[in-house]
């Protein structure tokens, strides 16, 4: 059995970094261009100086596809692209429920309190 070459390995994970950074600076530039400079979210607004924070959001979540016109892109600050992918992941998990009044959690913390307490007695 061969042992893998690290110079090898090392080679394709630069190349991929690479392609990745290329890609993903291509449909960055175009939203930029395309979009005010402003969270879709939050409505936080942005300038050369604090544009690094902005980052453009897949609709879809398929980085792959960038339609020319921007219709898969939303512009997000750091903050509240985070939060829409951490919901996405709680909402593919399951961890919480949908009502009128918004997301309710599904965790109960205090579930067995009552008969923890009641021990003692």
């Amino acid at each position: 059995m061969k042992t893998p070459d690290p110079n090898k390995l090392d080679r394709i994970v630069a190349d991929a970094r690479r392609a990745a950074d290329t890609r993903a600076q291509g449909y960055r530039e175009r939203a930029l261009k395309i979009y005010p400079w402003i969270c879709g979210r939050c409505a936080r607004t942005f300038t050369h100086a604090n544009l690094r924070e902005l980052t453009v959001h897949h609709r879809d979540h398929n980085h792959d596809n960038n339609p020319p016109d921007g219709s898969n892109w939303e512009l997000l600050c750091l903050y509240c692209h985070d939060n829409e992918h951490q919901r996405q992941a709680e909402a593919a998990a399951g961890g919480s429920r949908q009502t009128e009044r918004g997301p309710v959690a599904t965790h109960s913390p205090f579930a067995g309190l009552k008969g923890l307490l009641g021990k003692g007695e």
